[in-house]
């Protein structure tokens, strides 16, 4: 299992090809070639989950509305 340091390293990777558009990362010698922005985004987001689990914190993808029309 990568440290907390090595998946938050990856995560700034991703995020810094993100923002310029390149599909191309490269970190700790490796290189991975993504077909889309969308595939880069699902990728952050299960470092996000990983960083999360790895220091014992929850993350939150659930919001619920309730409203009433106030009859």
């Amino acid at each position: 299992m990568p440290t907390i340091a090595e998946l938050k390293t990856r995560r700034e990777a991703l995020a810094a090809s993100r923002s310029s558009g390149v599909a191309r990362v490269s970190y700790d010698g490796k290189t991975v070639d993504y077909r889309s922005l969308a595939e880069i985004d699902r990728a952050i987001e299960v470092l996000d989950r990983e960083i999360a689990t790895a220091e014992g914190r929850k993350i939150v993808r659930q919001v619920r509305v309730i409203t009433s029309k106030g009859l």
